[in-house]
């Protein structure tokens, strides 16, 4: 849906059920949220760790079932290997959002309880301590950061939560100790818990009101009350289909490797149960991670449910995935779905493009079409939500599967730059990187079809490129 500019600049969270403000930065990011500063403490401590030990080379930290605080139990040993920052990650990788930095302890916390901590910084790198859960409309919207020192700390946050630690660097080891104050959270790590073990925790690790699930690209924070509505779920297949999902957004985008600048982002994606959302909101995603409300959970956190109804936990996490250089602000609820419909076709189900609408018998390829050449005809107010995506798909048929995986790569090796106030830039780039990618001179099918807003700039770049015409039309094929 269109994401209405805000004049000071500032953003809500993106969502898939209601109109929010998409404003970027310079620099090419969706800016942070409002009031002031209310995300802006994730670039403020971009950070990222690594394996979670308990004294060992495994990441064993998330699962341990004794607790580290006032009701005694040994200290839990973290092993951190520096991450690059979000910041650096967003920028690489030419993405909007920013991503997860944290790495999970499996530890929580109570309010007002002195976490005594010692660190260790290996190779002179000191890690940050993050308490809290993250909820952009909720009372308490962000975990609280604590920069930690070497030697002996003690923190004592007024509201307590779960434990995340964040590292930022190329490679470098620190250590932490937690002595004392914090209770461990049931845990589900993927490959390292039974479900067994998980329901054992469940019934009687009571004293953390968290629940986390954790697998080597994921974590998901839940209230307990969250976590015991589905807790008969098999929480290895959830987990499993989870990841299977993020590799579908990984796979579009072209992350495959090849180059570094091809990798993957470091660290997991980070999915949180929170307290509330406005009316008419189902989910959102913004810098750091992607809200979804307990109403949401029959589709987050069941298996059936996520490989069937789950399209908004692929829409929010494809905010994460979306590039910044081809995204004006009118097509941020759009250009998001490529990776909601690559999630579909991984998971085997029918295109949602393919829904018939129970008015008109129509599906949005055949809406769409009857609209081309009417006048007055234009992209951004003349078709419906799911009928502009339809010219992003046909792209697809047109030049193969690999045609948004290679505009990905092409536009991180380009890396072009735009402020949230150039969407004309960004229309610009949306046809001349396709035009590129495909081999062909697609300005009849953005300009005279689909009646996108290039302008004279645009045209102009279009015909330098000097390509011939495709041989078949886009806009005539459909799924």
């Amino acid at each position: 849906m269109r994401m209405p500019t805000d004049p000071a600049g500032s953003s809500v969270p993106s969502t898939s059920f209601a109109s929010s403000a998409d404003a970027s930065a310079t620099s090419g990011t969706d800016s942070p949220g409002s009031p002031v500063g209310r995300r802006s403490v994730l670039a403020l401590t971009a950070a990222a760790g690594a394996a979670l030990t308990l004294g060992s080379g495994t990441a064993r930290a998330a699962t341990a079932h004794a607790s580290a605080g006032p009701h005694g139990g040994p200290p839990v040993r973290i092993a951190l290997t520096a991450r690059p920052a979000a910041e650096a990650e967003r920028l690489r990788l030419g993405q909007a959002l920013r991503g997860s930095e944290f790495r999970a302890t499996g530890l929580y916390v109570p309010p007002g309880t002195a976490l005594s901590l010692t660190v260790q910084p290996h190779d002179g790198v000191l890690p940050t301590l993050w308490i809290g859960a993250w909820d952009y409309y909720g009372d308490i919207t962000e975990p609280r950061s604590y920069p930690l020192t070497a030697g002996a700390n003690t923190v004592t946050d007024p509201h307590g939560g779960p434990v995340h630690l964040t590292l930022t660097g190329r490679g470098e080891r620190a250590g932490v100790l937690v002595r004392s104050g914090a209770v461990a959270m049931p845990v589900f790590a993927l490959g390292r818990t039974t479900e067994a073990d998980y329901q054992r925790q469940l019934d009687t690790l009571t004293a953390s009101p968290y629940v986390e699930l954790h697998a080597p690209n994921t974590i998901m924070t839940l209230t307990r009350e969250g976590a015991l509505l589905y807790r008969d779920e098999d929480h290895a297949a959830l987990l499993e289909l989870v990841e299977t999902i993020i590799d579908s957004h990984a796979r579009i985008s072209g992350l495959d490797g090849s180059r570094p600048v091809h990798r993957r982002k470091a660290g997991p994606y980070h999915f949180t149960e929170v307290s509330k959302v406005p009316s008419g909101v189902g989910a959102y995603a913004t810098h750091g991670y992607n809200g979804f409300p307990r109403a949401y959970l029959d589709r987050a956190t069941t298996v059936e449910g996520l490989r069937t109804r789950g399209w908004g936990l692929y829409h929010e996490l494809g905010h994460l995935h979306q590039q910044f250089a081809y995204k004006p602000a009118g097509m941020t609820e759009v250009t998001v779905n490529i990776y909601s419909l690559a999630a579909q076709r991984t998971l085997g189900q029918p295109s949602n493009l393919l829904t018939v609408d129970p008015t008109t018998g129509l599906t949005a390829f055949q809406t769409a079409r009857q609209k081309f050449g009417t006048a007055g005809l234009t992209y951004e107010k003349s078709f419906g939500a799911y009928e502009k995506l339809v010219p992003l798909r046909q792209l697809e048929l047109a030049f193969g599967d690999d045609f948004w995986p290679r505009l990905h790569r092409l536009v991180r090796e380009e890396n072009p730059q735009s402020s949230y106030t150039e969407d004309a830039k960004r229309y610009r780039a949306l046809a001349t990187y396709s035009s590129r990618v495909a081999g062909h001179d697609l300005t009849d099918f953005f300009i005279h079809t689909w009646a996108f807003p290039i302008d004279a700039a645009g045209r102009a770049e279009l015909a330098a490129l000097n390509l011939p015409e495709p041989p078949v039309d886009p806009s005539t094929l459909t799924d």
